[in-house]
């Protein structure tokens, strides 16, 4: 389950060392994370990371890392320049959804994060690569297809302070107000009284049977937040990453940008049919691509051997490939499209906030409306390492301390026939939609039950989460009559207006774009 809790421990007083924090005096103190238990303020300022990606995304607020999986072999990182032609390729990309004032102000923010991380010794690689959807070569890599792991590495050496693993329950309210959260701790039931909440839980890609994503993106904050009353915007848009190997194991799309070529099972590179960047097409069109020449043909593969230095250049891809029996040094890989990323989440500004009283979000479990309909490539990370600065420091601006607390139900759902659905989700709502199958998904997920309860075991609570995420999701793929972005519906090919989807509770609603 996504809710990993970390404890934040000052060495020194917490006004002294949040003055020299919020003067950029980085290294100099002992914070580890957001989970700050001080005893000169009464409470504790809470983040939740999801499971395995917690110790990237616990130290300061710049690590907010919900999306650098230490399993994940590509986590790059955008260069500061070129920012103009970057909004540009972002807009692009996102089809007419993203929100334009928040996507400049993390570009232009975004450089003063990345030279901090070259200020900790990270050993960026001096060149950049161009991936699928930018114009030019802007995105920085660590250790070859390693940038996740060697990021994760390198931060670690920072932490000066245990993380404690807890699964949560539910959020503790008073009044309107998030007031921390009710947990399962190593030694049982814990209630974790807090001055605000900073949810960094990442997507839900394990609703698809086939997915990049760890075992831990169940949606979980997304399920905590929407209890809570937050909004949840644009859960229909979904990226498949479209160049997985069979088990799911990401073939980065930096080997595309280094020269890789897609073929078709009668060995034809198919992608100048579909698009004039071809193999650096947008991944909403390399996806779909990939998907009608499966179906058409039988099968799609990747021929990396135009790679000069493959095994030096992309170590994590060759073993990958290895470990199932294939070499990419003699044969092309088979690949299929895989759910990679969620654009939509809880729905929050540009600082983190949920509108909720208390209650933040940063990474992949939030909507601040950067990656509109379709995410540009690399464009996550980069939004993690400025939201969730923005977030941290928002959420430390606006503690307070009700004397009591209560909490919300969780949800809860048979693990089994979850997992059921999880089978036929990859064909109702995968790459390409269709009402039919989509109406017959929902019907099947409605028959479910969902239930609220004050405690369960963890497959039931991430069984409840999917099961919410599942019902809202082909709601609003099957509202949403058009086709843009992540979200094809062949029969409905043409754009329509752009609109935002919201959801409040189980109402769904849309709202023009640049409107709150």
């Amino acid at each position: 389950m996504g809710g990993v809790v970390g404890e934040a421990l000052w060495q020194g007083g917490l006004e002294e060392a949040l003055r020299a924090w919020l003067r950029e005096d980085l290294g100099q103190g002992d914070l580890t994370s957001l989970l700050v238990v001080p005893e000169d303020l009464e409470g504790e300022a809470v983040i939740l990371a999801k499971e395995e990606g917690v110790l990237a995304g616990l130290w300061v607020a710049e690590r907010v890392f919900a999306l650098a999986d230490p399993r994940t072999a590509f986590t790059p990182l955008v260069a500061e320049e070129d920012q103009k032609a970057h909004l540009r390729d972002t807009l692009v990309a996102g089809r007419g959804l993203v929100e334009e004032g928040v996507a400049r102000s993390i570009l232009e923010e975004a450089p003063r994060h990345l030279e901090r991380l070259r200020a900790f010794g990270l050993p960026f690689h001096p060149e950049p690569t161009r991936e699928g959807g930018h114009s030019r070569a802007r995105v920085f890599h660590l250790g070859g297809d390693r940038s996740g792991l060697l990021l994760l590495e390198g931060l670690l050496k920072r932490l000066s302070a245990p993380v404690v693993p807890a699964q949560a329950l539910s959020l503790l309210v008073s009044g309107n107000r998030v007031a921390g959260a009710l947990l399962w701790g190593p030694e049982g039931l814990w209630e974790v009284r807090a001055g605000a909440v900073l949810l960094a839980t990442g997507g839900f890609g394990r609703l698809f049977p086939v997915t990049t994503n760890p075992q831990g993106a169940t949606g979980d904050g997304m399920a905590l937040a929407w209890r809570a009353g937050a909004v949840l915007r644009d859960l229909e848009f979904v990226q498949f990453h479209p160049t997985a190997l069979p088990n799911g194991a990401l073939v980065s799309e930096a080997c595309r940008g280094e020269g890789a070529l897609l073929l078709n099972a009668q060995g034809e590179r198919f992608m100048p049919r579909y698009d004039p960047l071809a193999e650096l097409a947008p991944r909403d069109v390399v996806a779909r691509a990939v998907f009608r020449e499966r179906e058409g043909t039988g099968g799609v593969y990747l021929d990396l051997r135009p790679i000069p230095h493959l095994e030096e250049r992309f170590p994590t891809v060759v073993a990958q490939a290895r470990a199932l029996g294939l070499d990419p040094l003699r044969a092309p890989l088979p690949v299929a499209p895989a759910a990679h990323y969620a654009m939509g989440g809880v729905r929050t500004d540009a600082f983190g906030h949920t509108g909720i009283p208390g209650l933040f979000a940063a990474g992949e479990v939030a909507s601040t409306g950067f990656h509109g309909a379709n995410r540009l490539a690399s464009n996550s990370l980069l939004e993690g390492l400025v939201v969730g600065w923005r977030a941290a420091l928002r959420a430390l601006e606006d503690l307070a301390f009700p004397p009591s607390a209560t909490p919300l139900p969780a949800l809860a759902a048979p693990p089994e026939a979850v997992a059921s659905l999880r089978e036929e989700a990859g064909e109702a709502l995968g790459v390409v939609r269709r009402k039919e199958a989509l109406l017959a998904f929902l019907r099947r997920a409605e028959a479910v039950p969902l239930e609220e309860v004050e405690k369960a075991s963890r497959d039931r609570l991430e069984a409840g989460s999917l099961l919410l995420l599942m019902r809202l999701l082909a709601r609003a793929a099957l509202a949403r009559e058009e086709s843009r972005g992540a979200h094809f519906r062949e029969d409905f090919p043409p754009e329509d207006r752009p609109r935002h989807s919201l959801f409040q509770g189980w109402r769904l609603g849309f709202l023009p774009v640049g409107v709150e």
